[in-house]
């Protein structure tokens, strides 16, 4: 018989997502953003649901310890999917931790259609949270008593991702403001064309989340 206990077993590749301080600024050279936020926060408890119901989860301050000192090949992506947008191997994505967090700095080409749909995206504040995808070892964690709090005291972030996202679970962290050079003076109608186009390609093929989307839609239109 399953008990809460069995929280405590391996499950592998884990994401969180997080409503996030973001902030988009124009390159040196042209056709360059730079995405400078946090992909993850440290020592902020939130709730988590599993099949016996909610818990409370908190990463511990120094989780990214282990992790960033063994230089990590990690990608910035969109909604965990798609072409890499900024790479720690290529030098275009640089993360730190801080006593906020997982802290990420993305050198962008927005040359790339995809790049400026998300940058707009962000400009507009239809996109502002973020998510990561790591990895527990078998010692980087510590359970209550009762199972009812999961303390994360170091994860793997080793081939995972940080991703800009749709939605988060997560409410420690603030909107942030965005300053792109190419895209804060950009006329409303093109703004929502570019936001219906990122909904088009990013909305799952779900009714539920359709729905979301046409609903999301009518109030930029409205």
């Amino acid at each position: 018989m399953k008990t809460k206990a069995d929280r405590a077993a391996g499950t592998g590749m884990e994401r969180r997502a997080y409503p996030v301080k973001l902030e988009v600024r124009a390159g040196a050279t042209s056709g360059t953003s730079t995405i400078e936020g946090y992909a993850s926060v440290t020592e902020a408890p939130y709730e988590m649901w599993d099949w016996y119901g909610s818990y409370t989860e908190v990463i511990r301050e120094g989780a990214f310890k282990r992790t960033l000192n063994a230089n990590p090949q990690v990608q910035l992506l969109l909604n965990h999917g798609g072409l890499s947008m900024a790479y720690t191997r290529a030098g275009r994505l640089r993360l730190s931790e801080d006593s906020t967090g997982l802290h990420i700095a993305a050198d962008l080409n927005t040359d790339r259609g995809d790049v400026r749909d998300m940058v707009a995206a962000i400009g507009d504040g239809d996109v502002d949270e973020m998510s990561f995808a790591f990895r527990v070892p078998v010692s980087g964690q510590k359970w209550s008593p009762d199972y009812d709090q999961r303390d994360i005291l170091e994860v793997d972030i080793h081939r995972g991702d940080v991703s800009v996202v749709n939605f988060g679970a997560n409410p420690a962290t603030s909107v942030a403001a965005v300053r792109a050079q190419d895209f804060d003076r950009m006329p409303d109608d093109e703004a929502r064309i570019l936001y219906e186009r990122l909904g088009r390609r990013l909305a799952p093929a779900t009714p539920a989340r359709s729905l979301a989307l046409l609903r999301a839609l009518a109030e930029v239109q409205g």
